[in-house]
């Protein structure tokens, strides 16, 4: 019971909370833009590529925001704490960013998987990702 209390806390459902919020942030802007470039005569791996940027943009500035203050409750903010904090953050999206554009592109193109199947993949897996690399290195308690 004492791990299960130590695991479930706080920080955890906060976590889970703005990561299902972060989640719908990235799943409704993919679904607008890639409905929008799928009118437009483009190809699908071009929307598909296209949208999946454009979310992610979305979900990290969404997911900043609202990991340092209510997942990790990071309050400091001096300029060069926050260039710091931020530069780690979005270094670590921009590295699990990367990793969905590779699996999203194997999903949907070589392996031929619906786009909002492996939206909804890649998903999962970015949350395990980041949680470990904000938990681990960006707002790590002193």
């Amino acid at each position: 019971m004492e791990k299960l209390k130590k695991i479930i806390n706080y920080e955890t459902i906060a976590y889970l909370v703005v990561g299902v919020l972060t989640t719908l942030v990235d799943y409704v802007v993919f679904i607008i833009i890639n409905e929008s470039l799928k009118g437009s005569g483009t190809g699908q791996s071009v929307c598909v590529t296209a949208a999946t940027v454009i979310s992610w943009v979305a979900a990290v500035l969404f997911a900043y925001l609202a990991n340092k203050l209510a997942v990790f409750k990071s309050f400091d903010f001096r300029p060069g704490h926050i260039v710091k904090e931020s530069a780690a953050f979005f270094a670590a999206r921009l590295m699990s960013g990367g990793i969905t554009l590779l699996l999203m592109w194997i999903l949907t193109g070589p392996l031929a998987v619906n786009e909002y199947i492996s939206k909804l993949f890649t998903s999962v897996f970015n949350m395990i990702f980041n949680y470990a690399a904000s938990k681990l290195f960006i707002f790590k308690k002193g």
